[in-house]
């Protein structure tokens, strides 16, 4: 800044020293020479004068010039001396705010933070230049966002797919690109310094040079065809300073002077006036034609020629295209402003309203479609364009411009001459009289990235002309240099309205001349002698970049040097630096004058010189901790925290300003008080075009005192500027209402919290100082979001402990933290149409998870402050109060029951087969060829079939074996390891008639041997087994080389082949002595990774069938088709025990089958007319998977390779050596119930997308249901063939948390659907008992199911004993009430509730609903949480996200999720997997995990196996993609 450079000039060191200091420190600051090195080296040059500098410190010596890099002297350089294009933004640097920051940084101790892991391949695939074209520019603030440029890189730029090469041609400095330096708007000579072909840049930039300027398609974004080296005269217009002349005339003469009768408003009058003046002589210095053709005094006759064509050549169906007041959108890149200013005026003249866009390159430009939607809005159907600019637009397949998405039918129209029509000589344009007619409509994207137009009248449009040529003080055959985008804001303003209106001579500089030769426009002002500049602080900052070696720049003719984006509090930096540089070469300290405008209010302020009158400037040092609670206080430069604001002058003439609150009724601010700054003037635009309610709120805003009394009869307008009024009437502007980002009750500005990252070392790891601040609304409040362009050459680590110390600068010097930090590629956020980062596309990207960050790091915990408190557990209120509380609110205990078995038997039957053996001899006596099994293929057809004698006989031959081969005794104990198949029921029942006890195991997977056989030696020995009977295929397999990795092959038991066994039969089945005899052991491994075995007995096991008998009503008649696994739970009574029991068919599926043959399941109960099936969770969403968009074909009748009448069900089955019948014809009306097998809540939402997606194939809408078993139970509830349909509630989930039930309305927020898990079998009674009380609970009350059964398992099976658990969970009895009955602790919570429905007996139907699994329960923050709520939010957080998984580490929740993407995509899933936990469940994601596609663990029955995935996880066994540590 200046003054900190003030002890330098008093020092007397020679020119060539103080250049050397400069340089050594520019090397330094990007690290290009170490602190040590740098030490070494000052000391050499300062040695000689080290006298002469005591006392000065030595960190201040080298700030007072900016240092750039050094080029060869010559009178107009384009090519600068290379220099890494990563430097430091000087634009908005500060040394105080980075001496505070580092300060800041120092107070903290090197703290270790977790690294995020990354698989190696996520680098690889991550291309620095993948997504859009690298930008030698830095961000800018041009499209409502304001980030810091970096270096000018001078580099050629790399062609890149997707972009059309003629794009680099243009950008690397072609012959066009140095005649068109500059398009001045004044006829006139050739000036004596204009560039030549022999001051293109050197080098590979030159290469372009070679290239046939025809040969490609011309640059659309810079214009540089040809035709267009021209320079253009602009028409002359009588001088305008001061107040502004003229009225309405009641004549108007036009250009040829035929007087027009009418009456027009003073802004058409002056207009015209200007336009239809006799030329000027020429001036040789202002002006050159490349092609030799001087276009002098054309503005007037292109402009009419145009307004001509518009009304009068443009037919629709023998309709004129436009009438007056239409809108028409001007497409013309930044080039051209020649035939922009043409287009602009000759739509004025037509009456019609131009709507000024940028060019759009690519189909999916950031924030096209919003522009796209204020065209339709706008009613836009004509576009006007450019010949080179149509040219360059991206074509459709016959020609045409592309449809670009979101935008409404364009017809496009090309001005140049040639298209246009000469108007006969009394063709005159019609007169305007209403002032408050719409002149123009400007577009602006809001900070939510919606684009509006802003509509500016014809009177405000007058206003602003008078307004700025008074305070700018403009007079005739002035010269103006012009940076900025001429198609908006203040380069609209001064460079095409107000200049006409003065007669001055505009030379704009376009945006890609800048990029090439930054001093484009320095030389400009010298070649020109230009009296004004028009620039932004970007253009200075490069300026100061490459105005190294520049000895006769001379700015001495500039009295004006116009800061459009003053506004900005980091842009006195700039200003500061620019003139210490450029002050020694004739710019004055006065001519410097930054101003402040909006689109709502155009220019609201401006610094006026001392020869208008303007007050001395002044600069304001303010506390940013009292500015975020919107206070001013002057604070010393000395302290760590501090904001140094410039003002940006006096309010326009004639316009009135106030300050007011920003949020709710604008209440005047104090004058201590930062608010929003409002302007009362008749220069300021009228709507917001089509959108009445927001116009009223924002120019119709009427600001009240303290006491509610108007401050004004007129209403004002919102500038969406943020400051407050100084001294002297000056205007101070400390943020924008865009950047502002209300965290808590504290407001803090996205410029500030750019300045200080900045200041945290950027040029190591921010590629060119793009960095982008903004806030996303997580959990009722703002929360900042940093995202920044990593260098291709950073490293993980380097970067990672940049992004934590910025973390914590910006927590010191702000006193806020920051949510989430991303570091992308280079050149991937997306850009501004002139440069910088367009912010509000990146928040969206950042939003949708399409931001594709290679690093990112996430703070939930220190930001997340307002986070309900956690629950505080209460004394326990004893069981006796509860129940009495319950008696006394009118609630009944919550107990149900099925049916009664004892009036359900319908035989002796019943009674005197209590044991299956006795049931299997007894059917195979009395029906032996009736039909029991009947098993598919995958093919779909039958590869065996088992009657009730060839059943017999099997098992007889397995008893023998396993007495006289296996030498066992009674009571052994036999693992049976069978694929799903008949021989696993014969086996299982061979066993029983020999008094052996059977133990089903699943065998081990041929391709996964050392994860699946470890598991089955495990059940083998923790059951006792003393055989193993399997085939002899899977007998190779345990004894294999491969088995011997995984396990110890010679410790198995003995092992039986039954492939090959002897047809012989024993001598007696055994006959149990008691029904209380062991009949089956039940192994399976919980969700909780707990391997558990249960004992049935053979009484339980006939009580199960029975009740499962009843309540599907199954006879010998039936047929069921059963996909499950038959190992374990029910899956194995439905497989092998109850087809025996009550004689039905049952049309076994194995499930392995469906990987094959996904429709085999749906097509085996359509071809056999099953009416009960049962699946498991796992087979649906197969289904739902794989058929969904298959249910038409699967809906085509085809013909059967076999039809045969079917008399009965032993009958049915196919001939030999048919065809498998074709699948197709599927037909589900049949089915009456489709059950689920699980132990678990129930998806409701998989089941109902599988009633809707096969809907369409017949089946019934409330035929899919539920059942609940679990380890103490194997079926509590399955809803059977009868009775009412299952009711679905919604709960809140909140409650929830706190163990309460309560009921909500459907949509309602926190709802949680949930559905009945099946109606409550015959013989089974529930309670809902207190899980740590045991006392009952009252109805819809949550709690712990308990379970009293026939059927209930008698405990554990355990190698170890554990008494004390088979009591707890198979002896529970509840603490008060009914104490004698014994119940089953199922581990699952769940309530119960009184329906209005009626069952078959005519009771009230008592619903039961599972909530889940107590041992899988999350305690967090005092409350409960079940995993699969929490998975469900998560998976709805991203389409990328194929499945979640949830546990809990070290207090930390832990989420994996699986990706279906590209693995570069994978960081995008951590921020919007962090923000939906914490809005729906108000909890902080301790640690992201994201897998690969099926590494979470599922079972055989759909559930996840969550302790196994955190045990791999802990053991670093699951090959991560990335592991983000939330911090």
């Amino acid at each position: 800044m200046a003054e900190r450079g003030c002890p330098l000039e008093a020092v007397p060191l020679p020119a060539e020293v103080r250049e050397s200091l400069a340089e050594l420190e520019l090397e330094l600051s990007e690290g290009d020479i170490t602190q040590k090195g740098y030490e070494k080296k000052r000391g050499k040059l300062l040695a000689r004068y080290v006298p002469l500098a005591q006392g000065v410190d030595p960190s201040l010596q080298a700030e007072t010039r900016i240092p750039g890099p050094s080029q060869a002297t010559a009178p107009v350089p384009e090519q600068q001396k290379t220099r890494p294009s990563h430097a430091r933004d000087e634009r908005f640097r500060s040394d105080v705010h980075t001496e505070a920051v580092q300060a800041a940084l120092a107070k903290y101790k090197e703290r270790k933070m977790p690294m995020p892991s990354k698989r190696r391949s996520v680098l690889t695939h991550m291309a620095v230049e993948a997504y859009t074209p690298p930008d030698t520019s830095s961000a800018s603030e041009d499209e409502d966002c304001l980030q810091r440029p970096g270096r000018l890189a001078s580099a050629p730029l790399q062609s890149h797919a997707g972009v059309a090469p003629w794009l680099d041609q243009a950008v690397q400095g072609s012959p066009a690109s140095s005649a068109a330096s500059c398009t001045s708007s004044h006829p006139g000579g050739r000036p004596a310094a204009v560039p030549s072909a022999a001051a293109v840049p050197a080098g590979p930039a030159a290469l372009a040079r070679v290239a046939d300027l025809h040969s490609a398609p011309p640059d659309v974004t810079t214009g540089l065809a040809q035709h267009q080296h021209t320079y253009c005269e602009r028409p002359q217009l009588a001088s305008m300073r001061g107040a502004p002349r003229g009225g309405s005339r009641s004549v108007l003469e036009t250009a040829g002077g035929v007087p027009v009768s009418s009456r027009v408003s003073s802004k058409i009058q002056q207009l015209l006036n200007t336009l239809k003046k006799p030329k000027r002589p020429p001036l040789k210095e202002f002006f050159v034609d490349d092609l030799e053709e001087v276009l002098e005094g054309k503005l007037w006759s292109r402009s009419l020629k145009l307004a001509y064509t518009l009304l009068n050549k443009l037919t629709s169906k023998n309709e004129p295209l436009l009438k007056p007041g239409d809108r028409v959108a001007l497409v013309f890149p930044n080039s051209d402003p020649v035939m922009f200013t043409v287009a602009f005026y000759g739509c004025l003249l037509a009456e019609l309203v131009p709507v000024p866009i940028e060019v759009p390159l690519t189909r999916k430009d950031a924030g096209s479609q919003q522009v796209g939607f204020l065209l339709g809005s706008c009613g836009v159907a004509l576009a006007l364009t450019t010949d080179a600019c149509q040219k360059g637009l991206p074509k459709a397949q016959t020609g045409e411009v592309a449809a670009f998405k979101g935008w409404p039918p364009l017809t496009w129209l090309v001005i140049d001459g040639k298209h246009l029509t000469k108007p006969p000589k009394d063709w005159h344009p019609s007169a305007q009289d209403a002032g408050a007619g719409t002149a123009y409509i400007e577009y602006k994207t809001s900070k939510e990235g919606s684009t509006v137009g802003v509509a500016v009248s014809h009177a405000s449009l007058l206003a602003q002309c008078q307004a700025l040529t008074q305070a700018c003080g403009y007079s005739e055959a002035e010269t103006l240099t012009n940076v900025l985008d001429f198609k908006r804001d203040a380069g609209l303003w001064h460079g095409v309205l107000t200049s006409v209106m003065n007669r001055m001579h505009v030379v704009s500089i376009p945006y890609a001349l800048m990029k090439a030769n930054p001093l484009s426009w320095i030389q400009k002002v010298c070649a020109y002698k230009a009296r004004a500049a028009l620039v932004k602080s970007r253009d200075m900052h490069w300026s100061l970049l490459a105005q190294r070696g520049q000895r006769d720049v001379s700015l001495s003719s500039l009295r004006l040097l116009v800061v459009a984006d003053g506004a900005n509090p980091w842009s006195i930096s700039s200003c500061d630096a620019f003139l210490n540089v450029f002050q020694a070469r004739g710019l004055r300290p006065e001519v410097i004058c930054p101003c402040a405008s909006s689109p709502e209010a155009l220019t609201v302020a401006i610094r006026r010189p001392p020869d208008l009158g303007g007050p001395p400037p002044r600069r304001a040092v303010l506390s940013m901790s009292c500015l975020s609670h919107g206070v001013i206080r002057l604070d010393a430069e000395e302290k760590l925290s501090v904001l140094t604001v410039q003002d940006v002058g006096q309010v326009m003439p004639g316009a009135n300003v106030c300050v007011v609150k920003v949020e709710g009724t604008p209440y005047l601010c104090k004058t201590d008080e930062v608010g929003e700054i409002c302007v009362n003037s008749s220069a300021t635009a009228t709507a917001y075009y089509g959108l009445l309610g927001i116009t009223k709120n924002i120019f119709e805003t009427v600001p009240v005192t303290a006491g509610g009394t108007p401050v004004s009869d007129r209403p004002f307008t919102r500038t969406g500027l943020l400051g407050f009024i100084g001294p002297d009437n000056l205007v101070f502007v400390v943020g924008k209402l865009d950047g502002l980002m209300v965290v808590g009750v504290r407001r803090h500005n996205a410029d500030d919290i750019v300045a200080t990252a900045l200041a945290v070392e950027p040029m190591k790891f921010v590629y060119r100082g793009r960095i982008a601040v903004f806030s996303v609304t997580v959990l009722h409040d703002d929360r900042i979001v940093l995202v920044a362009e990593q260098r291709p050459d950073a490293s993980e680590e380097d970067s990672f402990q940049w992004m934590s110390r910025v973390l914590q600068a910006i927590d010191s010097i702000h006193q806020v933290g920051v949510y989430c930090l991303a570091l992308v590629p280079a050149n991937t956020l997306p850009k501004a149409p002139l440069g910088g980062i367009h912010v509000s596309e990146t928040k969206q990207r950042f939003l949708e998870g399409m931001l594709h960050p290679c690093n990112v790091l996430m703070c939930p915990h220190t930001c997340v402050t307002n986070l309900p408190k956690p629950r505080q557990k209460q004394p326990e209120v004893g069981p006796a109060s509860m129940v009495v509380g319950n008696l006394v609110a009118g609630k009944r205990i919550a107990q149900a029951s099925g049916r009664e078995l004892s009036h359900l038997e319908d035989s002796d039957q019943a009674r005197k087969l209590l044991f299956l053996p006795d049931v299997l001899r007894w059917r195979a006596s009395t029906t032996p060829e009736h039909l029991l099994f009947l098993l598919l293929s995958a093919k779909g057809t039958v590869t065996s079939t088992t009657t009730c004698i060839q059943l017999h006989k099997k098992a007889e031959r397995v008893a023998a074996a396993l007495m006289e081969k296996a030498r066992l005794t009674t009571g052994a104990h036999v693992a049976l390891v069978y694929p799903p198949g008949v021989d696993l029921i014969a086996a299982f029942y061979g066993c029983l008639y020999c008094g052996c006890v059977p133990v089903t195991v699943r065998p081990p997977h041929p391709q996964n041997l050392a994860t699946t056989l470890p598991t089955v030696k495990m059940i083998v020995e923790v059951s006792k087994s003393a055989c193993v009977l399997t085939t002899q295929a899977i007998t190779r397999l345990l004894r294999s080389k491969e088995a011997l990795a995984a396990v110890d092959v010679r410790t198995w038991p003995t092992i039986l082949d039954t492939d090959d066994i002897p047809k012989k039969k024993v001598a007696s089945i055994f006959r149990p002595p008691s029904p209380d005899v062991l009949a089956y052991l039940d192994f399976s491994v919980s969700t909780t990774g707990i391997l558990a075995g249960v004992k049935m007995s053979h009484a339980a096991t006939s009580a199960l069938c029975r009740a499962i008998k009843l309540q599907c009503e199954l006879y010998p008649s039936r047929q069921i088709a059963i996909c499950l696994d038959p190992y374990c739970g029910l899956g194995f009574a439905l497989w092998c025990l109850c087809s025996v029991y009550s004689g039905h068919q049952s049309v076994l599926v194995p499930p392995p089958e469906l990987e094959t043959n996904v429709s085999l399941w749906l097509w085996a109960v359509s071809q056999y007319k099953a009416r009960v099936t049962f699946c498991s969770y796992s087979v649906m969403e197969m289904c739902a998977r794989g058929l969904g968009a298959q249910t038409a074909v699967l809906r085509v009748r085809a013909v059967r390779a076999w039809r045969e009448p079917r008399t009965s069900p032993s009958s049915r089955k196919p001939p030999r050596g048919a065809p498998p019948p074709a699948m197709k014809g599927v037909n589900l009306s049949c089915v009456r119930t489709c059950m689920v097998v699980a132990e678990e809540r129930p998806r409701i939402a998989l089941t109902q997308s599988f009633s809707k997606l096969f809907r369409d194939l017949g089946l019934p809408a409330r035929a899919v249901s539920t059942t609940f078993g679990c380890r103490v139970n194997v079926a509590i509830c399955l809803q059977g063939t009868a009775g009412p349909d299952p009711t679905t509630v919604y709960v809140d989930m909140r409650a929830l948390r706190h163990d309460r039930v309560r009921l909500v309305e459907r949509g309602s927020p926190h709802s949680l659907p949930l559905t009945e898990s099946g109606k409550i079998l015959p013989g089974v009674k529930v309670i809902i008992a207190h899980s740590e009380t045991r006392g009952p609970l009252g109805d819809s009350h949550l709690g712990e199911v308990w379970v009293s059964s026939p059927h209930s398992a008698t405990g554990y099976y355990t190698v170890y004993g554990e008494e004390g658990l088979h009591a707890d969970h198979f002896s529970a009895r509840l603490s008060f009430g009914d104490t004698q009955t014994v119940w089953a602790r199922t581990g699952f919570l769940g309530f119960l509730r009184r329906t209005e429905l009626t069952d078959a007996s005519g009771e009230r139907h008592d619903a039961l609903y599972v909530v889940g699994s107590l041992d899988e329960m999350l305690e967090l923050r005092g409350m409960r949480y079940h995993p699969v709520d929490i998975e469900t939010s998560v998976v709805r957080a991203h389409r990328s996200i194929a499945e979640c998984a949830v546990f809990t580490w070290t207090n930390l929740l832990v989420v994996v999720v699986e990706l279906d993407g590209l693995e570069q995509d994978a960081l995008d899933l951590v921020a919007l997997v962090t923000n939906v936990v914490l809005e729906e469940h108000h909890l902080v994601v301790g640690v992201v995990v994201i897998v690969d596609p099926g590494v979470i663990p599922i079972n055989s029955r759909g559930e996840k196996q969550r302790m196994h995935l955190r045990d791999g996880f802990l053991a670093d066994q699951l090959d991560p993609i990335y592991v983000a540590y939330n911090m």
